[in-house]
């Protein structure tokens, strides 16, 4: 006599439970790792584009003038704090996160710090309660560790701190002096505002995959078969990638069920992490950029040159067969090609005389400053490549590191034909602009020395139109 088994004992029924119950486990984990990966993700690129602004803003103070300010509240008066309070105004204004921006140095005492500079020396906290930071006003560092590291190199911390001021993120970067020796921080905080809305909208996006990931998991358990294994393989590998940080990666599940749709939902939540990843790299490459245009405004003999720089080099780019999108990437990375300089001191950039041994040394160093302030910006080493490698020769006598030939990045090549075109006709404090004429002449002679043949015959044609 057969057997019979109520329905909740019989195989088919087993299964399908043990099937349900594992793929919620595995929609569960998989989204719990991806949120908690994709919230790390984007707080350290948070993060880390506080340090380059930092970093950045840093090199736009005199250490010199800075430590000259009186540690008293007399010296808000001093012509020192003046200047160096007008910098830190220009840097905030052009950077709307900033909440506070601030510098520092140590006291004798280890842990305890004075203020130097705050362009906010008097505020109320939630308790109504005045606070200061004139010069000489205290501050117990010895809270901050990521602080007190500053004097060493540019950090940030590593989570949202608290102090008297606030809920705040918080980067720092030293300043230093003419000598190059560490003697103050410059502290800059954005509001914890910022983190808490990238937190929020993360958390909305994972309860609604969560949500769907649940419902779609009671519907496969009916359909138990192995066309399920291989999607959900699939889904699992797409998991591991988007956990190592490759947001761009897509999950190929063809049909028109429930699997696909998971895919494509999945699909969608990377792209809308990889949108929000470029946008936060886009919002610090206008800071950078704002301030590369600060720094020729200063000088009226290199105004406008990096966008004539970065207009050729596009020019060029398509005369040469890139493809417009690559072209208007180039545009954008030839745009920086000179970030390095905020690093040097503007008597050195602007110096009429003949440089020294010493100064024509830091000036070659520009290109390599420029590529440790983009690293954390730009991933794609051809972008990185522009910046270190605009001052290489075809022949190998350029700087720094001596490259020849097919050992220069051609988006280098490109922007090096660019640069010294525009530098030859453009007039500087030392001579007089040259003729275009006169420019092409010295674009033929350095065909295959200075400049690569390729990129100058295509450079000539852009020049003929």
């Amino acid at each position: 006599m057969k057997k019979i088994f109520p329905l909740y004992l019989s195989f088919r029924a087993k299964v399908t439970v043990a099937f349900i119950f594992s793929l919620f486990f595995v929609t569960f984990l998989g989204n719990i790792l991806i949120h908690r990966v994709s919230l790390e993700a984007q707080f350290q690129q948070l993060r880390q584009g506080l340090i380059v602004l930092t970093k950045t803003a840093s090199l736009m103070i005199d250490g010199d003038t800075l430590m000259s300010v009186p540690l008293d509240r007399q010296g808000v008066d001093s012509e020192a704090y003046q200047a160096i309070a007008a910098v830190l105004r220009r840097i905030k204004e052009t950077n709307p996160r900033i909440l506070y921006i601030y510098t520092m140095t140590q006291t004798q005492k280890h842990g305890a710090w004075q203020f130097i500079v705050d362009i906010n020396p008097v505020v109320k906290d939630k308790n109504n309660r005045v606070l200061t930071s004139y010069p000489g006003d205290p501050y117990d560092a010895s809270r901050f560790p990521e602080m007190e590291k500053a004097f060493e190199a540019p950090s940030a911390d590593k989570k949202l701190m608290v102090d008297e001021w606030g809920v705040t993120l918080s980067g720092y970067a030293p300043v230093r002096d003419k000598t190059g020796r560490a003697v103050a921080v410059l502290g800059i905080d954005i509001s914890a505002k910022d983190v808490f809305d990238m937190e929020r909208e993360l958390n909305r996006r994972f309860l609604i995959v969560l949500a769907f990931g649940i419902v779609l998991s009671l519907l496969l358990g009916i359909w138990v078969s192995r066309q399920t294994t291989g999607p959900i393989l699939k889904l699992r590998e797409a998991t591991q990638r988007i956990a190592a940080g490759d947001l761009g990666y897509k999950v190929d599940i063809k049909g028109h069920d429930e699997i696909s749709q998971l895919g494509d939902s999945f699909n969608k939540m990377a792209g809308s992490l990889l949108e929000s990843r470029r946008a936060l790299r886009d919002y610090f490459y206008r800071i950078v950029e704002s301030l590369v245009r600060g720094l020729e405004a200063k000088d009226s003999y290199t105004r406008g040159h990096s966008d004539r720089v970065a207009d050729y080099s596009r020019a060029i780019a398509l005369q040469m067969g890139f493809g417009v999108q690559e072209a208007d990437m180039l545009k954008e990375t030839a745009q920086l090609h000179d970030i390095g300089k905020l690093g040097i001191d503007e008597r050195i950039l602007n110096k009429v005389e003949k440089l020294t041994d010493e100064e024509w040394a830091t000036i070659k160093q520009h290109p390599v400053t420029g590529e440790e302030i983009l690293k954390p910006i730009f991933l794609e080493k051809k972008m990185l490549a522009v910046v270190r490698s605009h001052h290489e020769r075809y022949d190998g006598k350029g700087y720094p590191d001596g490259l020849k030939e097919g050992q220069i990045d051609p988006w280098a090549q490109i922007v090096t034909a660019a640069d010294a075109y525009d530098a030859m006709t453009s007039r500087r404090s030392y001579r007089d602009a040259l003729s275009k004429e006169t420019a092409i002449a010295e674009l033929k002679k350095g065909s295959g020395t200075q400049f690569a043949p390729a990129v100058v015959e295509a450079f000539l044609k852009v020049l003929d139109r």
